[in-house]
């Protein structure tokens, strides 16, 4: 029994619809999986009928986007399976305003640049809940502008260190996010660790019980070092081990696939075990 515990569709960044995504988690023998779109749970109820007929257990899931103060930095947690979601409707509303803000000031400087229109890059996001780097640059390839979405022009724009039209904005702070999680009676794992340098948010999270689990098992893990200092941390605080594909089909940023990385027996039962629990709170 094995399960893909991340991946996305075209509600958030990623270029494949509900269906699609669960097809290909059949076709890849999965039993379980987890489509955790940006900051929005719209995929929840569909996904959960055709994880039926394609016999796919889906739990439902999203990633929410969250801010570390003490760094200042940018931090994603996952929530499963929230038994409350309606509690996470008003901050998955606010965080998607804060990326389209954001994303409509990146375009205007973009188009300072290059001369594409708006419309160039809205009509990549029809169906999506926010606009994305993603789809401004697909506009700038669709234009000649660039060859690949992500390369030089990519790293020259929106490289989170010096990219020329870069636009961040912060976020709900990750305490309030990890509380109101366990308020939706949801499951709250800490997603890839090292995209953002989170690995000492998560021992203070794991300390005082705010996240009860951690994606190890993610393409940013690259290295066995790596993945044996999530293992340690997770044993350390009893935390679930999740992993998953981060796939965003056209949008990857890695080659990966569905399955690429998956959640073991055990952990899925931790995980779902865990859920069933939160449920009779």
């Amino acid at each position: 029994m094995i399960g893909d515990l991340h991946c996305h569709t075209t509600l958030s960044d990623g270029s494949l619809g509900i269906e699609e995504v669960i097809v290909q988690a059949k076709r890849m023998g999965l039993d379980y999986l987890a489509i955790t779109d940006h900051d929005t749970l719209s995929s929840s109820s569909r996904a959960q009928v055709l994880g039926q007929r394609y016999e796919v257990n889906i739990i439902p899931a999203v990633e929410l986007s969250a801010w570390d103060k003490k760094k200042n930095t940018r931090v994603h947690i996952l929530c499963y399976a929230p038994h409350k979601p309606e509690r996470l409707e008003g901050l998955c509303l606010k965080s998607c305003e804060i990326r389209k803000a954001s994303a409509i000031d990146m375009i205007n400087n973009v188009t300072k640049l290059y001369p594409i229109t708006t419309d160039a890059v809205l009509k990549y996001t029809k169906g999506s809940k926010s606009i994305y780097k993603q789809h401004i640059m697909r506009a700038l390839v669709n234009y000649g502008y660039a060859t690949e979405l992500y390369g030089e022009v990519n790293d020259k724009l929106f490289n989170r260190e010096h990219g020329s039209c870069i636009v961040t904005r912060e976020y709900p702070d990750v305490h309030f996010v990890c509380d109101l999680i366990h308020s939706s009676k949801g499951v709250a794992v800490m997603a890839h660790p090292y995209m953002f340098d989170n690995l000492e948010l998560l021992e203070e999270l794991a300390q005082t019980g705010k996240v009860d689990g951690v994606e190890i098992y993610h393409y940013t893990a690259d290295s066995e070092e790596k993945i044996n200092k999530l293992i340690e941390i997770a044993k350390k605080y009893n935390l679930i081990i999740t992993g998953g594909s981060d796939f965003h089909g056209l949008y990857n940023q890695v080659a990966t696939h569905i399955g690429s990385n998956t959640t073991d027996e055990e952990n899925l039962k931790r995980l779902t075990s865990l859920i069933a629990q939160k449920a009779h709170k």
